[in-house]
């Protein structure tokens, strides 16, 4: 008797459960029905982040999400225009979205001024405390969510390889957008991890787009042996193929925070995925979606990062990469 009562017991049991999972997966179906709206607001010019947006796509549908179906994508790109950027941003705060996905500073600090009541899912920002958009990673704080880059962190790292890479580089000219707020912190980094591995760094200015020309010009004066371009710029991205081919043109070799730039033949990088930093933003568009405030989620940060190697430039430059560097890359061009 004592058996059987305790088997009912666990049938009983059992079939709470199987009722409870029921019900989670039916609250899960009935959310994916719900058509949700968010937006995306990209820095530069549509052709330059179509695999980015293939990349969000796919890890919104991993979770339920299919443009078409339930899902419908406010898109914006300011073109590098400040202007176009704050339009956008106001544009999209307008819309009263369930989210609204922006990819880098420039464009969070103008969704954040735009709106304080839409959440607001960052792919990949560099400093999001120092830059003012969250209060801290456990918490944000505001209305401001989603993912931080590790550029400040990455940086020494960035420069260790490169030196290793390069090792006949001593002095490196290094590009910064003025224009850019983080760009001022990222120099700092790099000039105090500098003395550690013997090298000298010169600043070469950029303001903006239009100033891009103005600063090729600076760096062939500066008789540099290298050339690092900072992340967590929408600007170098996108103006990435004119940045390349003069640094090769001039027989530079290269250092960037993204491997697109290795496919366009610069030399290398160091950072993380760009198009997986989109990606990874879905979970997030996700809990807010289904109501969790942005003030009480953590900022995730990026823990895998890749090394990728352009074997062909390297070669058209007489340079050879060391063995244990090569069989390190994650990825190499030939």
């Amino acid at each position: 008797m004592y058996w059987r009562n305790q088997l009912n017991k666990l049938r009983i049991f059992g079939l709470s459960i199987a009722l409870c999972c029921m019900s989670v997966v039916a609250a899960g179906a009935e959310q994916s029905d719900r058509l949700v709206r968010i937006g995306l607001l990209l820095s530069g010019y549509p052709q330059n982040y179509v695999h980015v947006e293939r990349s969000f796509l796919a890890g919104l549908r991993d979770i339920g999400y299919t443009e078409g179906r339930n899902l419908v994508v406010e898109r914006r790109y300011a073109h590098l225009n400040p202007d176009s950027m704050r339009n956008a941003a106001a544009e999209l705060a307008e819309l009263k979205l369930d989210a609204i996905v922006t990819g880098c500073t420039g464009s969070t600090r103008a969704v954040q001024r735009a709106t304080g009541s839409t959440p607001i899912v960052m792919a990949s920002v560099a400093d999001p405390v120092g830059q003012g958009f969250v209060k801290s990673l456990a918490q944000s704080g505001t209305n401001v969510t989603g993912r931080s880059s590790q550029s400040r962190e990455l940086l020494p790292k960035m420069l260790e390889l490169f030196t290793k890479a390069v090792p006949s580089a001593r002095t490196i000219a290094v590009l910064v957008n003025v224009l850019n707020t983080v760009h001022e912190t990222l120099w700092t980094d790099a000039v105090a991890a500098a003395p550690s591995l013997d090298i000298k760094l010169v600043r070469v200015d950029v303001r903006g787009p239009a100033g891009l020309d103005a600063a090729l010009e600076t760096l062939a004066a500066t008789r540099a042996d290298a050339l690092v371009v900072l992340p967590d710029d929408p600007m170098s991205h996108n103006l990435r193929e004119r940045i390349v081919g003069f640094a090769n043109m001039r027989g530079l070799p290269t250092l960037f925070g993204f491997r697109e730039f290795v496919e366009t033949g610069g030399l290398m990088s160091y950072g993380e995925k760009f198009a997986d930093t989109y990606r990874y933003t879905a979970p997030y568009v996700d809990k807010v979606v289904r109501g969790a405030k942005p003030a009480e989620l953590p900022i995730e940060q990026p823990t895998r990062f890749e090394l990728v190697l352009n074997l062909k430039t390297a070669a058209a430059l007489g340079i050879t990469f060391p063995r244990q560097l090569v069989l390190r890359a994650d990825a190499t061009f030939k």
